[in-house]
């Protein structure tokens, strides 16, 4: 049962998480193509594709912590210090993602629309601002993924 739960909880994360990295990473570039040229309706298009897969596959990347807990649950882990810190990582990563990087793709979506008034020099809309919480968002991951892959006190010796 332990290496069904720990593939099931891999493959959610490979699933979930990747196509949110992937599609939240690209998003700025495109904002600050739709940003440049309102007459761009192919970016707005991208845009707005872009944010729905992010909001998809962070809804389905709840079953990555579930399927990660039932998987330490099996392997009698839960209280090791490296998937504490995992689960820490994790939710910070998701409060970034939820909290953060969601609603300021909403904001410029509503900011990509021809008759929407220019972009405010700073604001937390910029492209750059996206890039940043996304750059964070992802760096969180990787570590979460290295603390998989390492587990201090792992008995496979890697």
């Amino acid at each position: 049962m332990t290496k069904l739960l720990l593939s099931l909880h891999v493959l959610a994360a490979i699933v979930a998480v990747g196509p949110v990295t992937v599609a939240a990473s690209m998003f700025p570039a495109m904002l600050r193509r739709a940003l440049g040229d309102f007459g761009d309706g192919d970016a707005r298009t991208t845009l707005r594709t872009l944010h729905r897969i992010c909001r998809v596959y962070a809804g389905i990347g709840i079953a990555v912590p579930l399927f990660g807990f039932a998987t330490a649950s099996s392997l009698g882990v839960l209280g090791d210090t490296w998937l504490i810190t995992s689960i820490l990582l994790t939710a910070a990563a998701a409060a970034v993602l939820a909290l953060l990087i969601l609603p300021a793709q909403d904001r410029a979506l509503a900011r990509t629309t021809p008759s929407a008034p220019p972009l405010p020099a700073p604001t937390s809309l910029t492209p750059g601002r996206l890039a940043l919480l996304t750059g964070i968002f992802n760096l969180l991951w990787a570590t979460v993924t290295i603390l998989m892959i390492i587990r201090p006190g792992s008995t496979t010796g890697v």
